[in-house]
């Protein structure tokens, strides 16, 4: 900005860990942010980041908005850009395809990109068989249902979970996981790192760690960007989960949004890409421009996940590398789903193995203290 240029203002849908790297990418370059969010502490105003009315008006005088590491309010921003004729990488139609895992499973059918079998009624091939809730992240309302006992009890469940009640029944595939982050500039996807995901034991689904590089990544990646074309994504960041099933890559998930494990920190430190730059530049309808997309490997890295014992926090402290999530006085329960971990760790290296060295002993270092 010039000398007496008025800063503009970016609303930022959520305020948890997913959304900081964004936040701090702003004020890096001197835009004003407005988070939204309605957990008290994390947000400028106390307005829940799916709330698209209360958005609606905190939005009324701002530049654009974005919503950085969860799914459902990528829709919401795209629908108050859509309606303030503000700027959005995202057109509010494609943003519903892409929080949407029927429409996102439908839209990747008829294009021919490699998927889980799929069904919205019966287990589409035998069990073991995953059950979701259509319009959920994070492993919320998801079941692996093991034989048909189960079945209906899982049904049940996401069904509860779901905001519309609809439920996704889908074919599980065995295999290591790897996260795909890229970037679209005017229907270009751009692949800047490939990331290994790897899970906590006895919560399925939940990221214990991301590893960069992934191995032999080349056929996820060009996986990843037949069903960000499919979705219809043309402009902004993508995030894209694929299992390395027997055969081929199989996608899971799409999202139009930066990676909610820290991902683009990741990438930022050991590829020198600045993601969540480019995504607040493209919130704001700035120019991103491709050169600032191309990786430049100089290192391993490893984000670490930390679980805390559970009970009530009375203090947490480790290494200089460890951030953590939560106050003192919040309750830890079983690590279930996502927003149950405590916090990361990011540690690199000259290669996967010592980044993953480094990083098992920055969290041997971690004490957190509950009762």
């Amino acid at each position: 900005m010039t000398p007496g240029q008025t800063a503009p203002t970016l609303v930022v849908l959520g305020g948890g860990p997913a959304a900081r790297h964004a936040i701090d990418a702003a004020h890096e370059l001197g835009v004003r942010t407005v988070v939204c969010d309605r957990e008290p502490g994390l947000g400028d105003v106390p307005v829940s980041s799916e709330d698209v009315n209360g958005v609606l008006e905190v939005a009324r005088t701002a530049d654009g908005l974005i919503a950085p590491g969860t799914d459902w309010p990528v829709r919401v921003a795209a629908e108050v850009a859509e309606r303030l004729r503000l700027p959005h990488p995202l057109p509010a139609g494609v943003a519903r395809t892409a929080t949407d895992k029927v429409a996102q499973r439908t839209a990747m059918d008829a294009a021919g990109v490699p998927q889980p079998a799929w069904s919205t009624d019966r287990p589409p091939a035998g069990y073991p068989c995953v059950v979701k809730a259509a319009d959920r992240q994070g492993q919320r309302a998801m079941t692996v249902v093991r034989d048909a006992a189960g079945l209906d009890a899982a049904v049940e469940r996401a069904s509860a979970g779901s905001r519309s009640g609809r439920v996704v029944l889908e074919e599980f595939v065995p295999g290591g996981e790897v996260t795909v982050n890229g970037f679209c500039v005017d229907g270009r996807h751009l692949v800047v790192g490939v990331n290994d995901r790897q899970h906590f034991e006895g919560a399925h689904g939940v990221a214990q760690r991301h590893v960069y590089p992934a191995p032999d990544s080349e056929p996820a990646a060009a996986a990843a960007t037949a069903a960000v074309r499919a979705l219809g994504i043309a402009d902004g960041p993508t995030y894209v989960q694929v299992m390395m099933g027997p055969d081929s890559p199989r996608i899971m998930e799409v999202a139009a949004r930066l990676g909610g494990g820290h991902d683009s920190e990741l990438l930022r430190r050991t590829t020198g890409v600045d993601l969540a730059t480019a995504a607040v530049r493209a919130a704001l309808g700035w120019e991103v421009e491709q050169a600032a997309l191309e990786p430049h490997p100089r290192c391993a890295g490893v984000v670490e996940f930390l679980r805390a014992p559970e009970g009530q926090l009375e203090a947490a402290e480790g290494p200089e590398c460890a951030r953590f999530y939560h106050p003192t006085g919040h309750t830890y329960g079983p690590l279930r789903i996502a927003t149950d971990r405590a916090g990361y760790v990011l540690c690199t290296g000259a290669s996967r193995e010592e980044a993953l060295a480094s990083a098992r002993n920055a969290v041997a270092q971690v004490r957190f203290t509950t009762r």
